[in-house]
């Protein structure tokens, strides 16, 4: 009868040993964006990785979703006679969900692998504690800009991303199943409100800090060698989309219920 209870014991308090960690960490390097010193050319090298080489990625995800979007929308609609709200489908489901959500995984997968795999290496080749020895703090060097960086340039893959969405539905809708442009441009300026831009934005800074902090922590915590780095990768990237999912409940929550 011990047995049981202890072994759920244990995973409670590696639950809450996790929580706390991630906690302390996320709050360290939070602090030292706003302290000096700036590393400004990590934040700018940084900045480009997230914001401007993602871009082909998160450009052609949006691109085909609203596309698929669009058909879907239309092939259900037209069982009820109601095909003219495909527009307003595919604007709102873009930069309410899909845009987020779908720049966020994809961000986890290019980015947040990739920051855990250069951490994680130079933690188990000693050179953090390197680092550490020439007095330059891990935080402020490598924790902070990143952080920074997904925060800042997330919005902004997004807000890409919602536009070619909505292109990939505008072609799909005129090209394809025949609407009318001004009339399929008209229906999608009438739907649009701030509010659903802005919940869309919210969210994408929310899970650029999500996948940037797993993504460093993991890294930053990795030990055993290559084995080891392999593992704290694959967790930066698991852990960066259940989160991910997670907040955009509670995300939308916030901006919708009533």
């Amino acid at each position: 009868m011990v047995n049981p209870f202890a072994f759920v014991g244990r995973i409670v308090l590696d639950l809450f040993q996790t929580i706390g960690g991630v906690a302390v960490f996320a709050a360290m390097g939070l602090s030292h964006a706003v302290r000096p010193p700036f590393f400004w050319r990590n934040y700018l090298r940084h900045f480009i990785e997230i914001g401007y080489l993602s871009l082909p990625v998160v450009a052609l995800t949006t691109l085909f979703s609203g596309m698929v979007l669009a058909l879907q929308s239309y092939s259900g609609f037209s069982r009820f006679s109601a095909e003219g709200a495909v527009a307003m489908v595919v604007v709102l489901s873009i930069t309410r969900e899909l845009a987020p959500v779908l720049a966020g995984l994809m961000v986890a997968g290019r980015i947040g692998a990739a920051m855990a795999a250069e951490i994680g290496t130079m933690r188990v080749t000693e050179q953090i504690d390197a680092l550490e020895a020439l007095s330059t703090n891990p935080y402020s060097y490598l924790v902070a800009p990143r952080l920074v960086a997904g925060i800042l340039m997330m919005p902004f893959l997004v807000a890409v991303g919602d536009v070619i969405g909505v292109l990939g539905g505008y072609i799909v809708g005129v090209y394809k199943l025949g609407f009318n442009a001004h009339s399929y441009m008209a229906q999608t300026w009438d739907v649009l409100e701030v509010e659903d831009v802005v919940s869309g934005l919210t969210k994408a800074a929310v899970y650029g800090f999500i996948v940037t902090l797993m993504g460093c922590y993991h890294g930053y915590r990795s030990t055993g060698g290559a084995q080891g780095v392999g593992r704290a990768t694959t967790q930066a990237v698991v852990s960066s989309a259940i989160l991910i999912l997670i907040a955009n409940y509670f995300v939308t929550e916030l901006f919708f219920s009533k």
